[in-house]
C-alpha cells in the first residue's frame, strides 16, 4: 500500500511562495503585492525560525522570514506621515529593517555553509538604483529552483569571496525585473 503524505505548514508555505512567485513573474501581481502577500504568509504561518539549518527548506524559510519582516519595516519607516514622534518612529522601524537584514544575512550564511558552498554562484549585480550600484549583490544556488538571494553586507561578501564562489564584474540578475522594481 503507498502512503499518502499529508501536507504540512512547511510544504504549504512553499507551495504558496511558488505560488506567489509565478504570479509576479506573470505580471498578475506588482512587487508591493507580491511584499505584502508573502509577509501576510510569514505573519500567519504557525512556523519560526529555525536556529539550526540543516536543510536546504530551513535554510530558505529562514531568509525568507527575515527578508519579509526587513521590508515591511522599511516599508512602515518610508510610508510614515510627519508627526510629534515621526524621527523616533522612523529610527525605530529602520532600526528593526536593519536587524532583519542582518539575520536574513546569517540565515542565508548557514544555508551556504550547510551546502558546502557548493552550486553557489554570487556577483554584484547591474541595477537602475544609484544607491543600490557597486553595494547589492546576488547569490544563487544552482542547483535549487527559485533559490536566488540578494544582500548588501560587506562580512558576507568576504565570506564568499574567500570561498572562491564570488565573480569579478558586474551581471545582470536573473531577476532584474524585480530588482529594479520599485515598491
Amino acid at each position: 500500500m503507498i502512503g499518502i503524505r499529508k501536507r504540512n505548514a512547511f510544504d504549504k508555505f512553499f507551495e504558496n511562495r511558488s505560488f506567489l512567485i509565478k504570479m509576479y513573474e506573470n505580471n498578475s501581481i506588482t512587487k508591493r503585492e507580491f511584499l505584502e502577500m508573502n509577509y501576510e504568509a510569514i505573519k500567519n504561518s504557525c512556523i519560526r525560525p529555525f536556529v539550526k539549518i540543516d536543510s536546504f527548506e530551513k535554510g530558505l524559510y529562514n531568509y525568507q522570514y527575515y527578508n519579509s519582516l526587513a521590508k515591511y519595516y522599511k516599508t512602515l519607516a518610508r510610508e510614515l506621515k510627519m508627526s510629534k514622534n515621526y524621527k523616533r518612529d522612523r529610527n525605530t522601524y529602520l532600526n528593526k529593517c536593519d536587524h532583519y537584514y542582518y539575520l536574513k544575512d546569517v540565515s542565508s550564511l548557514k544555508l551556504i555553509k550547510f551546502l558546502g558552498f557548493k552550486g553557489v554562484e554570487a556577483y554584484f549585480i547591474e541595477t537602475k538604483s544609484v544607491g543600490l550600484r557597486g553595494k547589492l549583490y546576488e547569490i544563487v544556488l544552482s542547483d535549487f529552483e527559485e533559490a536566488v538571494f540578494h544582500s548588501k553586507a560587506e562580512w558576507l561578501l568576504r565570506e564568499l569571496q574567500e570561498a572562491g564562489v564570488f565573480l569579478e564584474g558586474k551581471h545582470k540578475s536573473v531577476i532584474s525585473e524585480y530588482i529594479d522594481e520599485r515598491y
